[in-house]
């Protein structure tokens, strides 16, 4: 019962936000590419990279590289994570004359929750990360040099996968439903301790036991620190790639 309030409470304050403040509409498209690689039956390891630009007028926006190590706690559906992002901001404005692309340093720290009800799969995430921004000018046209700290922001994202059709053995058609919300901390936060909210539904295939393709739709809304907000519509597209060590490892012993 908890988690569908806190998804109703993120759908609310982005009804309600909207309702009352400047709102700034843009269109993207996301490319990722997921790659997760099981070390063994207690450790694996995941890196993602994604780009993200506008559509109209097409211009850069985003660019992610992100790495994590997850260790499953035992038999309980629990698992932990460690893992740093690179973070490639360019302007929140496709039309921006400066073209300035900010790098940040996001370290985070996570707790993830598993659990299956008959056929559907529910993914909790928990993840807490501090933000490293590179420094620029007063100007913002120019990098200066080193990183400082900016604040601390707290997400939580929950997520259910539905499979609809089986293709073969361990292969389906599937619906994947999330809603992810996230909150500002820090002696520089004042008007956003709200960040942002991201509904997403999509669908996808498995296309072998090892690879999953996926599109669908992501409603993006974000407070900025002047009190105006971006409310982004994005067609998403993502390849889920899976490598398994431990299967390698055996094969390598059993010959």
């Amino acid at each position: 019962m908890g988690k569908w309030i806190i998804v109703f409470i993120g759908v609310l304050l982005t009804s309600s936000l909207c309702a009352q403040k400047k709102v700034i509409n843009q269109d993207l498209i996301w490319y990722g590419v997921f790659t997760t690689i099981n070390i063994n039956e207690k450790w694996y390891f995941q890196n993602e990279l994604q780009e993200r630009h506008y559509i109209n007028p097409t211009a850069q926006h985003q660019f992610v590289f992100r790495g994590h190590i997850h260790r499953h706690l035992g038999a309980s559906g629990w698992e932990s994570s460690l893992g740093m992002c690179l973070f490639l901001q360019s302007p929140n404005d496709p039309k921006a004359t400066v073209k300035l692309t900010v790098p940040e340093l996001r370290p985070h720290v996570e707790f993830g929750y598993k659990q299956k009800l008959k056929r559907v799969s529910f993914d909790h995430r928990f993840r807490a990360e501090a933000r490293f921004f590179h420094n620029t000018n007063t100007s913002r046209t120019d990098l200066e040099d080193g990183f400082a700290f900016g604040n601390f922001r707290f997400r939580y994202k929950f997520q259910a996968t539905i499979p609809i059709v089986k293709i073969a053995d361990h292969r389906f058609l599937k619906i994947k439903l999330s809603d992810e919300l996230h909150l500002n901390a820090g002696r520089n936060i004042v008007m956003n301790i709200f960040d942002q909210n991201r509904l997403y539904g999509g669908i996808g295939i498995d296309l072998t036991r090892d690879v999953f393709v996926e599109a669908g739709y992501l409603n993006w809304f974000q407070q900025r620190p002047n009190s105006e907000f971006f409310n982004r519509d994005i067609l998403r597209f993502t390849v889920f790639h899976k490598v398994n060590l431990r299967k390698k490892a055996k094969s390598k012993t059993e010959q």
